[in-house]
C-alpha cells in the first residue's frame, strides 16, 4: 500500500480558436508561459501503454500516469454528466521512483524477464531502464501557457508541441478517492464558460505523435482500445 497521497488528474482536451482565447484571457489568470521536454519510455512490445500507463520524465524528474477506474465517483451519471465523463480522462500520477519501479517492475515482470541486478546510486537511471528492457519510443518539447480559474480550482493549458500540435486542457485536480462528479461538473461549466460545443473527444499530443511518427505502435494501442 501505498504511504504516498497521490492526485487524480481530471481533465478536458478542447481545441482553442483565436474566440476562445480572448474568452479565455478575460475570464482567467494568467500564470505565465513555460517549456518543457518530455520522454516517454516503455519496453518494445509496448507491455506498459497497453496497460494505459505512460512512463514519463519532465524536467529530469519521473512520473508514472496510471488510469483510475472509470466507475470511481461516476455510478450514478445522467445521461448528460455520462456524455461529459466521456470527453474528459482521469490518471494519477505516482511520482516516487521508488513506487514507480515497483509499479513497471509488477507490470513487466511476467511478459520479460527483469534483471534481477542491484542497482548503485551511481549506475542510477540508466540501470533500472535496461534492466527492466525500457526504451525511449516518443521524445517531445511543448511550450505551454496556462491560465488559472481561482474561485473553482480549475487549471487551464494551451499546449504548442514542437511536432506542429497545438491543443488546450481544462483541468481539476482531487486527491485519489475524491469527487470526480463535482470535478466533471465544473469541467462542464468551464468548456460552457468557453464556448466550446464539439461532443468528440479531442486528441491528445501522444495520439497525434504516435500517429505521425509511430503508426504501428498507434494502430495497436487503438486495436486495444487504449487510445
Amino acid at each position: 500500500m501505498s504511504l504516498f497521497q497521490m492526485s487524480v488528474e481530471v481533465e478536458r482536451k478542447f481545441l482553442c480558436s483565436a474566440d476562445t482565447l480572448k474568452t479565455l484571457e478575460e475570464m482567467g489568470v494568467s500564470a505565465g508561459q513555460r517549456q518543457f521536454h518530455d520522454q516517454y519510455f516503455d519496453t518494445p512490445k509496448f507491455d506498459l501503454t497497453l496497460r494505459d500507463l505512460w512512463l514519463r520524465k519532465r524536467k529530469g524528474c519521473w512520473e508514472l500516469k496510471c488510469p483510475t477506474a472509470t466507475s470511481n465517483g461516476t455510478t450514478e451519471l445522467s445521461g448528460a454528466q455520462s456524455h461529459a465523463a466521456a470527453l474528459c480522462t482521469r490518471y494519477k500520477e505516482i511520482t516516487d521512483l521508488t513506487e514507480i519501479h515497483l509499479r513497471v517492475k509488477e507490470v513487466i515482470k511476467d511478459s520479460c524477464e527483469v534483471r534481477e541486478t542491484e542497482t548503485s546510486s551511481s549506475e542510477g537511471e540508466e540501470s533500472w531502464l535496461s534492466n527492466m528492457n525500457l526504451v525511449c519510443f516518443a521524445e517531445f518539447t511543448t511550450v505551454r501557457r496556462s491560465f488559472t480559474l481561482e474561485e473553482d480550482g480549475v487549471q487551464i493549458d494551451l499546449d504548442q508541441a514542437d511536432f506542429g500540435y497545438h491543443v488546450g486542457e481544462i483541468e481539476v485536480l482531487i486527491p485519489e478517492g475524491g469527487d470526480v462528479m463535482s470535478a466533471l461538473e465544473k469541467i462542464r461549466k468551464t468548456a460552457q464558460k468557453l464556448g466550446l460545443t464539439g461532443d468528440q473527444k479531442v486528441e491528445g499530443k501522444m495520439n497525434v505523435y504516435l500517429k505521425r511518427n509511430h503508426p504501428e505502435h498507434y494502430a495497436t494501442l487503438l486495436s486495444a482500445h487504449v487510445l
